[in-house]
């Protein structure tokens, strides 16, 4: 079993509860990574819905979670020919640390129009680009091969740009085929964007994730891109896209985190 399929499982108590343990093999500065956590709360979500398909997913974090004992709470909100919606709360030590909606669809049986008014983006070839180290606390990067264009990784050596993008390339180390959760783990990956135009001693805390699957790549490599263009009042934007390599979209995000310049 890959290491990520395991850091997933949760057992199912009574079809609404699920409890577990968040892994530190997924960690980013010491605390869990947003995306490894949806994909465990999405897990216990995909579980309970009769849907499957295309899922949308919101999270909130609501508090820090840390590595160890968690429970995932699931209840239905509504179900209709179309659509399931679901709410979930990831709960350690009796305070919840996330909040997370949940929209699956009905099989891909309508999907008779696939226009995309945006091409995949510009990334270098993986042979010239720069590859995220695994630093102490930074276990992500152990198990995540994350490979920036040269044109966003000035930062890494202090040379900002105006503009705050990151493009480049993802896989597992491991070569773990992609399925809805690894996306999830995927599109949170890439250093934050702002990075690139305000040096990588920012604190950038998510505080709202939203995640568009719209296919299960087939590539074991994606490319991403993903942009903030506002920063004010101390909160950013960033939104994000990932393709695989036969250039069909398989997410769009947006996310909205807190921003500070370290003192």
């Amino acid at each position: 079993m890959h290491a990520f399929d395991e850091d997933l499982s949760m057992m199912e108590t009574d079809g609404r509860l699920f409890t577990g343990d968040i892994s530190s093999r997924w960690s980013v500065n010491n605390n869990p990574d947003g995306g490894y956590l949806m994909a465990v709360v999405a897990a216990a979500m995909a579980r309970v819905s009769a849907k499957k398909a295309t899922p949308v997913f919101t999270a909130n974090y609501v508090s820090r979670s840390v590595p160890g004992p968690a429970e995932v709470l699931v209840e239905e909100i509504v179900q209709s020919t179309q659509f399931s919606r679901l709410e979930a709360r990831l709960v350690q030590d009796g305070r919840e640390r996330i909040r997370m909606l949940g929209t699956f669809s009905r099989e891909l049986d309508e999907c008779f129009i696939r226009k995309y008014g945006a091409e995949p983006p510009e990334v270098a070839p993986r042979s010239e680009c720069v590859r995220i180290p695994a630093l102490p606390g930074y276990t992500l990067f152990e198990h995540m091969d994350v490979l920036l264009d040269p044109a966003c990784a000035g930062w890494l050596q202090d040379r900002l740009v105006e503009t705050s993008e990151q493009r480049g390339w993802i896989a597992f180390h491991d070569e773990r085929p992609h399925d809805l959760y690894s996306v999830l783990l995927a599109v949170d990956s890439f250093p934050p964007a702002i990075l690139a135009s305000q040096g990588m001693l920012a604190w950038v805390p998510t505080i709202e994730l939203t995640v568009n699957i719209r296919n299960i790549p087939e590539s074991r490599w994606l490319r991403g891109v993903f942009r903030t263009r506002f920063i004010t009042c101390g909160l950013v934007e960033e939104d994000g896209e990932l393709w695989d390599e036969g250039g069909e979209l398989v997410a769009i995000s947006r996310q909205i985190a807190q921003f500070r310049k370290a003192a």
